[in-house]
């Protein structure tokens, strides 16, 4: 596969590899996503909006320039802005290769770093020389200032241009809490919703802190995903539970949908409304309580989002998949092209 080199989120030839229960493996346009819902069907969406959070700061200790991406908070509570899990790089921008940015000085707790007019005490190493938490010496308010006039979006060198905020954000976008894009979502518009409803299939969302997909780093990558917070709304709750009595199924747009549904039936909560935080990490060994089909981008084999994957259909099933995907040319990372795959029969 190629990686998708323009933030275009709905590009007219922007194409669909289909895996049905049977591990069928089938091709079509994109824009056509809806054909393949049936009446009845429950899609649920992520209406996280992407905040900016690459931040540029200065360890104070040594001088160094150095990058701050904003990883993991513990709820979404819009004033629970205070702490947060992030990663460090040197320095260094979006252009260079992730996996080629330098380290950041040694960073040890107490260390303080400056980002815009904010300073933020480190608080602890997390198992990695990059991985930290750090505290804002501020209120809300300045934090989410500070994030506004120095923040910006989290990207990749295969990018041929600098993001903007209206770049990650999806249609449906509502409380800005996620740190990358819930990409899956770009897929679905206005019109597409639309043509849904007069099919009689259902729509929702719930809101799921999407974290960052790659750091550069094999062992950091491997932590990854973070234990994510979301929330299920009381009108998506019941939708949900309806949809699951009536046995119609329940299609996630993208992996943190599922990460969060999937999390909330493992806490015993499917059918209630409220906050959470998504530990689960799904892989082939997950049996899925919830979801009965995923539309997801193209994602790469060893990633957290391709072990997901690995949920819905066989590891020969996907290889079949991953070869169509590279000799058809399909476009990959968050402006690619996607994947719509369906439990496969046998997991029940």
């Amino acid at each position: 596969m190629v990686p998708a080199t323009q933030p275009a989120q709905r590009p007219a030839d922007a194409k669909l590899l289909v895996i049905d229960a049977g591990g069928r493996i089938s091709h079509w346009p994109r824009p056509r996503f809806a054909e393949l819902l049936r009446p009845g069907d429950l899609v649920v969406a992520n209406d996280a909006a992407t905040i900016p959070a690459s931040l540029p700061a200065l360890h104070r200790r040594t001088g160094k320039a150095i990058e701050v991406r904003l990883a993991q908070r513990r709820s979404l509570d819009l004033h629970d802005v205070l702490d947060f899990t992030a990663v460090l790089f040197g320095e260094g921008d979006w252009r260079m290769r992730t996996e080629d940015r330098p380290a950041p000085p040694p960073v040890a707790a107490g260390d303080v770093l400056s980002i815009g007019a904010l300073d933020a005490t480190v608080t602890a190493a997390l198992g990695h020389p990059r991985l930290v938490s750090i505290h804002f010496n501020a209120t809300p308010h300045q934090v989410w200032a500070a994030i506004a006039s120095v923040g910006r979006p989290i990207q990749y060198a295969y990018l041929e241009e600098p993001l903007h905020l209206w770049d990650v954000w999806t249609p449906v976008a509502g409380p800005p809490v996620a740190f990358e894009p819930p990409s899956a979502g770009f897929a679905i518009d206005w019109k597409m919703l639309g043509e849904m409803r007069k099919r009689g299939i259902g729509f929702t969302t719930l809101t799921h802190a999407a974290g960052i997909s790659s750091t550069g780093d094999a062992r950091l990558d491997a932590m990854l995903p973070l234990d994510e917070p979301y929330r299920i709304p009381a009108g998506a709750a019941e939708r949900i539970a309806r949809a699951r009595a009536e046995g119609r199924r329940i299609v996630a747009i993208g992996t943190t949908v599922v990460r969060a549904l999937e999390s909330a039936a493992g806490a015993g909560a499917t059918r209630r409304p409220g906050d959470g935080l998504a530990t689960l990490r799904i892989g082939s060994r997950t049996p899925l309580r919830v979801a009965d089909a995923m539309l997801s981008g193209t994602h790469t084999p060893g990633t957290s989002h391709y072990e997901l994957l690995r949920a819905f259909a066989d590891d020969a099933t996907l290889n079949r998949a991953d070869a169509e995907l590279e000799a058809r040319g399909y476009r990959t990372h968050e402006f690619g092209d996607s994947v719509f795959v369906e439990k496969n029969a046998a997991r029940g």
